[in-house]
């Protein structure tokens, strides 16, 4: 059993969700090594998330932006933590609805996604900035 380890620094991007699938592969040479494994992908923030999802139509990613600004709204007054202005705590809220993580197969030395999948960076905060993941890699 083989295990890679490394932390991945994002550049900022704006508020919405994006595809990362292409920085996760230029990141980890390492997957050619593996027949058989797993990545674990783990994002280092409270105000952003990880997810699986539709990687071809862009319109799903604006969908996705405009239904969770719908289901946690910065319109309402409610919320207590607010120190870093309207999109702190519903920042926080999105991203433990979507969660932190993200496990992927490993085939012959490929992310064994699916034809239209691609892993997402939701970055929920209006300003982010670059954002650190950790990419587990194991296998055989």
């Amino acid at each position: 059993m083989k295990y890679f380890q490394k932390e991945l620094s994002l550049k900022p991007r704006t508020r919405g969700f994006h595809l990362i699938t292409r920085d996760i592969i230029a990141a980890l040479p390492e997957l050619g090594d593996l027949n058989t494994g797993l990545l674990h992908v783990h994002i280092k923030h409270t105000s952003a998330s990880l997810t699986i999802n539709e990687n071809a139509d862009p319109t799903v990613r604006e969908d996705f932006e405009t239904h969770f600004n719908l289901l946690v709204s910065e319109e309402e007054n409610h919320y207590q933590h607010t120190f870093e202005g309207p999109d702190d705590m519903t920042s926080h809220i999105k991203a433990s609805l979507l969660g932190p993580s993200v496990t992927i197969p490993v085939t012959k030395g490929h992310l064994n996604l699916g034809v239209w999948q691609g892993v997402y960076l939701c970055e929920h905060r209006n300003h982010g900035g670059s954002r650190k993941l950790v990419l587990t890699l194991h296998g055989t």
